[in-house]
């Protein structure tokens, strides 16, 4: 079973004299960022001279400088930038400003795993990863409750990076929900596992061509929307809040039945060596070295399929019928 920490096993007092940098201000910058100053810890934000959130720091009340600048002064550099720019932001402005003892820190793996930041011996490197987007993290720490979130420590060059951790977590709320104890590696692989193979990859390949054989069979592109995109939120929704069983309790006899019966012809042996495969792609480091040289190429491969993506028939439909409903932008 894993090992889970909650509030009484952190102690905010381990940051008390230490400065937080948060560097990026994006969907977990932002929240991470709020959240430890109203923990009460000296936390500055970390930005390129050019970024636009600059004035958004500055308008929620926290301390804004230059990424070498808060680097430099902060005993904890939390970095938050996406990760194809990490390895870069860290080289050319954050180890410069490293000192021993100071901790570097992520909410992903990626960049410590695949070995695209190496840090120096003598600082703590460690991971807090909240499981779920920024916007809820900030909502629920206010509200009391906070999100689970991930541990994981790399490097423990003072002997105190896992209180150091636990301290962080507790001051962004996940210590409230509860923190599991895992690795680097663990959380990276099983991170990009699901990204790929069924959150973001299979389900979308799913959908297109559910949709797909609807309209090559006469059926109109609108009712195919429905049926194969625009419900999967019900049905997300029902597993969300309660597991798989819960949704089975909540269809209808009829979908249960074709759903049990169907569904693993869909996902087939076929499927499962495709996952198992895109597993072994993630853990031999293939799929790092691959998206590595995609970004430094300038991302061409990923451009088109966003174009691709963006011209398949189900957006355009899709477009045109969420205009018909307008409660779904709030």
């Amino acid at each position: 079973m894993a090992q889970i920490y909650y509030d009484n096993d952190a102690d905010l007092n381990t940051l008390k004299d230490k400065t937080v940098a948060v560097i990026g201000y994006g969907s977990q910058g932002h929240a991470q960022a709020q959240n430890l100053n109203d923990s009460g810890l000296n936390v500055i934000v970390g930005l390129q001279k050019s970024s636009k959130s600059w004035a958004q720091v500055e308008n929620d009340g926290l301390k804004v400088m230059t990424v070498p600048e808060a680097a430099a002064e902060a005993d904890i550099i939390h970095i938050l930038v996406p990760d194809e720019l990490q390895s870069q932001v860290y080289a050319d402005d954050i180890k410069p400003g490293l000192e021993a003892n100071n901790a570097i820190s992520f909410s992903h793996g990626f960049n410590i795993h695949f070995n695209q930041i190496i840090p120096p011996e003598d600082v703590d490197v460690f991971m807090i990863a909240p499981k779920s987007p920024g916007h809820l993290v900030r909502r629920t720490y206010l509200e009391g409750i906070g999100v689970p979130g991930l541990i994981a420590v790399h490097q423990n060059a003072t002997g105190e990076a896992h209180n150091i951790a636990l301290a962080y977590a507790k001051g962004i709320g996940c210590t409230k929900a509860g923190l599991i104890e895992t690795t680097f590696a663990e959380e990276t692989e099983t991170d990009l596992f699901g990204e790929q193979v069924d959150l973001c990859g299979g389900v979308t390949c799913m959908i297109k061509t559910a949709f797909e054989i609807l309209v090559e069979a006469g059926y109109q592109p609108e009712i195919a929307y429905f049926e194969t995109l625009h419900e999967l939120k019900l049905i997300v929704d029902l597993i969300h809040e309660g597991g798989l069983s819960n949704m089975w309790d909540s269809v209808s006899n009829t979908a249960e039945y074709g759903g049990l019966t169907v569904g693993p012809k869909i996902i087939n042996e076929q499927s499962e060596d495709a996952m198992y495969e895109a597993l072994e792609k993630i853990q031999s480091g293939e799929f790092a070295r691959e998206w590595i040289l995609e970004s430094r190429a300038g991302r061409p491969v990923l451009n088109a399929l966003e174009r691709r993506e963006n011209d398949h028939l189900v957006e355009e439909i899709g477009s045109e019928l969420r205009a018909m409903m307008p409660w779904l932008k709030s």
